[in-house]
């Protein structure tokens, strides 16, 4: 789990680990920073803010339902099975999950 002061990835980091545009990423990264969830430092990077506002949980799953629909779209020009989607998203989804986990109990920070 980030926490108040973290540095998130960087827009090209982010959307090259998730196979996504990078306009996708801005976009979900410009909308939290306008819901001060996130803090753009010029020159140093992004932080998750101090004073983040709680996102309602209909905005969660617009934003990752944007990011899925890119994902979905991706999917099909490279013609690959919803089976095989699923199992992808399943597998990321559980990598982060624990590696957030594991940070969680060692109080290593994250790359």
């Amino acid at each position: 789990m980030l926490k108040e002061g973290d540095k998130v990835p960087s827009v090209r980091e982010l959307a090259a680990r998730l196979a996504i545009n990078q306009n996708t990423v801005l976009k979900v990264y410009n909308e939290l920073c306008r819901q001060n969830v996130l803090k753009i430092e010029r020159g140093d990077g992004t932080y998750v803010s101090s004073n983040k506002q709680t996102i309602p949980a209909a905005e969660r799953r617009k934003t990752v339902s944007n990011v899925l629909r890119e994902a979905a779209i991706l999917a099909v020009q490279l013609e690959l099975p919803i089976g095989q989607v699923g199992e992808l998203l399943q597998k990321e989804y559980g990598y982060i999950v624990s590696q957030r986990a594991g940070r969680g109990k060692t109080g290593l920070s994250e790359k």
